[in-house]
């Protein structure tokens, strides 16, 4: 397939800057897949659309401060997001403002970028002079997505961070969870729907642009996850019993999809970097919980392989006629 398949049109207006005034106040689309049925609803309206045996799986890894601002010796200004521990005081992080040299944050701590194979114009090496994660836990900042074009502010720090986040190490919120609330899930609890959690630290892989006109080009970074015997179990046994597995967030998707093997989920750690285009063939999930994604982004073309690419493209093109807001901090999609 082409990358041009999955280009729309968006106004910058329906780029949501803020959070909903609560969580639960977002907008949300029903999508019937089969029929490619629309419906618009509130997303306080989805406990009523799940039934007694459903099964909803949701990720619980958790956003660190980990956006953290400097200086060059010279005074330009250096922005570095830590993303995975190498060793001790070496760190795999974006930069920005530098290609290679010092930073300096303050007087405890300095750092230097090197370059890392490979990856050029990605992630670098970064050599500091003492553990960044203190640094960060006073001093970091949540690392909202380059489209929200504000500083993040103390509201951040609750609302890009999911009710159940749990697992710290993700550089990025798994968003279609950002709309439950501990009462919505208390709720669907009382309804009969088992909630089990997964883990998937979501790095830039998930955001890592598809350069290549044709997706088979694109090759997805590998992100780490880890799922316990009780969910596997939970999952393989309501797929042998032809119970619904609904998975919020393609981190989710990708993380069951990757572990799915032989009917059955596998429990345990790995990696996963399974990259759902159309034409795969899901063997996991029956329904997704999702937000509106950016044009040309893998979790676009994840979506578009679960609901159909014509389905995804009119659904798209509803939302943008309604109203909707897209992307981190916007409204949902729920495909049936």
């Amino acid at each position: 397939m082409k990358l041009s398949e999955f280009d729309y049109e968006l106004p910058k207006s329906l780029i949501a800057q803020h959070p909903a005034e609560s969580r639960d106040k977002s907008r949300l689309m029903v999508l019937h897949r089969k029929s490619g049925r629309i419906e618009h609803r509130n997303f306080t309206e989805i406990v009523n659309l799940f039934g007694p045996d459903d099964l909803l799986v949701i990720n619980n890894t958790k956003v660190k401060p980990v956006r953290l601002l400097g200086e060059k010796p010279t005074g330009g200004k250096v922005e570095i997001l830590l993303v995975s521990k190498k060793d001790d005081n070496l760190w795999e992080a974006l930069v920005k403002g530098l290609s290679n040299g010092i930073i300096v944050f303050d007087e405890r701590l300095t750092a230097e970028v090197e370059k890392l194979p490979g990856h050029e114009g990605g992630c670098r090496l970064v050599r500091f002079s003492s553990d960044p994660e203190n640094y960060a836990e006073s001093h970091g900042v949540m690392p909202l997505p380059p489209y929200i074009k504000r500083a993040p502010d103390d509201k951040d720090k609750e609302r890009y961070q999911t009710v159940y986040a749990k697992e710290p190490g993700a550089i990025a919120a798994p968003t279609a969870g950002l709309h439950f609330t501990t009462e919505i899930l208390d709720k669907l609890r009382k309804r009969g729907v088992a909630i089990h959690v997964i883990t998937l630290h979501v790095g830039p892989g998930t955001f890592k642009p598809v350069t290549a006109p044709e997706l088979k080009g694109h090759t997805m970074d590998e992100e780490s996850f880890h799922i316990g015997s009780t969910t596997a179990d939970a999952v393989t046994q309501a797929k042998k019993t032809g119970r619904r597995v609904f998975a919020v967030g393609t981190t989710t998707t990708r993380t069951l999809e990757t572990a799915f093997k032989d009917g059955r989920l596998m429990p345990g750690s790995g990696a996963s970097s399974l990259f759902i285009t159309p034409g795969y063939r899901f063997k996991a999930i029956d329904g997704l919980l999702t937000n509106f994604h950016l044009p040309k982004a893998t979790p676009l073309m994840l979506t578009s392989a679960f609901a159909g690419l014509y389905n995804t493209r009119y659904a798209y093109q509803e939302a943008v006629k309604e109203n909707y807001r897209f992307f981190s901090y916007g409204d949902a999609m729920l495909i049936v």
